[in-house]
């Protein structure tokens, strides 16, 4: 079993930033890659970041200019800072690993919203 605890969602005004984190644990977890999606109003389930095993960072054409995903690969957490951010960022931001075997987690989600 792995456990995804995110945290750092919160209320902000246009223009502030947050910094969301994520940390995997489990008894023999293996993580490779991390990524971070979010559910906006009205929309699909989208990728905003993505940094693999190997450190291939991908991210959202949505965000790209205005986030950075990191990683500290020790204790398998991710970071994401967003900037700038926009009332249309408003919505819930989830954590998701692939592990070594295969097996893909999702975290509970942690909500940020941005005022317009």
């Amino acid at each position: 079993q792995v456990h995804l605890m995110e945290s750092g969602g919160g209320l902000v005004q246009p223009g502030e930033s947050l910094r969301l984190s994520c940390t995997a644990s489990g008894r023999t977890v293996t993580v490779n890659d991390m990524a971070w999606y979010r559910q906006t109003p009205g929309k699909q389930r989208e990728l905003v970041a993505e940094q693999t095993y190997y450190n291939i960072v991908t991210y959202g054409d949505s965000v790209k200019d205005r986030v950075t995903i990191s990683r500290v690969f020790s204790n398998n957490t991710v970071f994401l800072q967003m900037n700038n951010l926009k009332p249309e960022d408003t919505g819930v931001y989830y954590c998701f690993i692939r592990t070594g075997n295969g097996y893909m987690w999702w975290g509970q989600g942690t909500q940020v919203t941005v005022l317009s």
